[in-house]
């Protein structure tokens, strides 16, 4: 399997994960042309495409999903309240009936040889999730936008090879920052966003001896930044009830900006 961020961040995110017989993306929250360049990165097209995989409907993880199913006929696969607020809201434009396929939490389904498994997460959201996807050597993960973290969560991100996990602020920097107060108070609740402690604290319960990648994804651009963030989950890690430290594991930023070294296991 293979995995790559696209973009992770407040403004916009996209991950590509696939096979040799089976393309994805967990949302398409950028240009399309910027996601056409990242796929031209790891060798394949819009074309090539199996399925979108939509987390929720808030722009910065839909922003180029109607144009992308229009010009390759892609199909789009999200929960029944995501794809109603879509619709509802106009936010993609006109996009065929036939390419929306319903998919439900906790309910495993299949595209090729790659079985996905929709997990609750608590967000502000119609009916948000995160990804699980699996063939026959490893799983991976892709979880962001919750504001809290439990023991479902941690059960649904066991035993996994490789996770795309929310370290979305800095908790300091978003009392003391620029938004307005009730923007804040979304933020820290129990569905708006994983702060860089409690993204470390969740790693804590979820890592393994197969871990072999951990990106830091959806960064806030005025409320954290690359470097905290990852000092912030490394000590964390290294500091908490745990069998591990930090340096056991290749833990990388997930760019709002860049394409990310493409990682195969």
């Amino acid at each position: 399997m293979r995995m790559c961020s696209i973009a992770s961040g407040s403004s916009g995110n996209c991950i590509y994960i696939g096979t040799e017989k089976t393309h994805i993306l967990v949302d398409a929250g950028i240009s399309c042309k910027r996601i056409e360049n990242g796929l031209k990165e790891l060798s394949i097209t819009g074309r090539d495409l199996d399925g979108i995989l939509v987390t929720h409907e808030h722009s910065d993880h839909i922003a180029s999903l109607g144009v992308l199913a229009r010009k390759y006929h892609v199909p789009l696969y999200m929960t029944g309240g995501t794809a109603d607020a879509i619709q509802r809201g106009e936010m993609i434009g006109r996009v065929e009936p036939e390419l929306f396929h319903e998919i439900r939490e906790d309910e495993p389904f299949s595209l090729k040889d790659l079985t996905v498994l929709p997990f609750t997460l608590p967000h502000d959201a119609a009916q948000p999730v995160g990804y699980r996807m699996t063939d026959d050597k490893s799983s991976v993960a892709v979880a962001t936008d919750m504001g809290k973290y439990s023991d479902y969560l941690v059960d649904n991100l066991g035993n996994l090879n490789a996770i795309l996990l929310e370290s979305n602020h800095d908790l300091n920097m978003l009392q003391v920052g620029p938004y307005p107060y009730r923007l804040k108070l979304r933020v820290m609740g129990d569905r708006g966003h994983l702060s860089n402690e409690n993204a470390g604290k969740l790693l804590c319960r979820i890592l393994n001896d197969d871990m072999k990648y951990i990106f830091l994804g959806h960064l806030s651009k005025e409320n954290n930044y690359e470097q905290l963030a990852l000092e912030t989950v490394c000590s964390q890690i290294t500091m908490g009830d745990n069998p591990y430290q930090a340096k056991d594991f290749n833990i990388r930023i997930a760019s709002r900006t860049e394409i990310s070294q493409p990682v195969e296991f």
